[in-house]
């Protein structure tokens, strides 16, 4: 499991996340923003599955040198 978020896509996954659980709280109070945990989990890992299917990483540090 190499690393393919980068830090700005780390920080943007957090507050989207952040945003998410906030909504089970206040506004809409739907059960939907619980998909905010694992968004902050996969940030918090740093590892996207999405990402490893598609081949994508924003994370230029852990590029691997062929």
């Amino acid at each position: 499991m190499n690393k393919n978020i980068g830090n700005i896509d780390k920080a943007v996954r957090v507050l989207v996340g952040l945003v998410l659980i906030a909504l089970v709280f206040v506004g809409p109070q739907s059960v939907w923003g619980w998909i905010g945990v694992p968004v902050i989990a996969i940030a918090l890992f740093g590892w996207c599955p999405l990402y490893s299917v598609l081949g994508i990483s924003s994370c230029s540090k852990c590029e691997k040198v062929s």
